[in-house]
This record gives C-alpha cells, structure tokens and sequence, in this order.
C-alpha cells in the first residue's frame, strides 16, 4: 500500500496529524479534569465568565477597550512590531 514514495510521504503526515491531535486531545482532558475558574474565552458580543456578583456595568467598564486593544495588536503582529513596553517597565 505505502510502496509509493508520496503516499508514504502522505501516509506519514497523517500519522504527524494523528499525534498533534492525540496530544491537544490529552491537555484538554488534563484541563477538564481540574474544576474551577476558566479563563475568557476571547472577544465576543455574548456574555462572559462573569461571576452573579459581577454586574454587566462592571463587565462594560472593565473590558470597554478589549476589542480595540485585540485589534491593535493584531495590526502590530501583522507588521511585525514589538508589542510596546508597559507602564510599569518604563520605570526601571
């Protein structure tokens, strides 16, 4: 079947993509098998992770600039810009 120097070429990808996806496969049980806190997902217009004691104006306030900020970094890496130094850094 694999005599074929292309299909052992495509053979062999396909055993590559089998372990890439045997090992995601492996970190997403090893996440689900811890309970507690999940990050934020992304930018989305739905709702969040947000806690019942965290109401939607505190949510509005606290990521009011994640999508323009989301934005702009990715302008930057499609440049291929440094990402720029924080507050804290120019301190030192």
């Amino acid at each position: 079947m694999a005599d074929n120097p292309i299909e052992k070429q495509h053979q062999h990808e396909r055993e590559q993509e089998r372990e890439r996806l045997r090992a995601e496969e492996e970190k997403d049980l090893e996440v689900e098998s811890h309970r507690g806190a999940r990050p934020l997902e992304g930018y989305a217009g739905g709702h969040t992770t947000w806690t019942g004691a965290q109401d939607d104006k505190a949510a509005a306030r606290v990521h009011a600039g994640d999508a323009d900020a989301s934005w702009e970094a990715s302008e930057r890496q499609a440049r291929l810009e440094p990402e720029p130094r924080g507050a804290d850094e120019d301190e030192d």
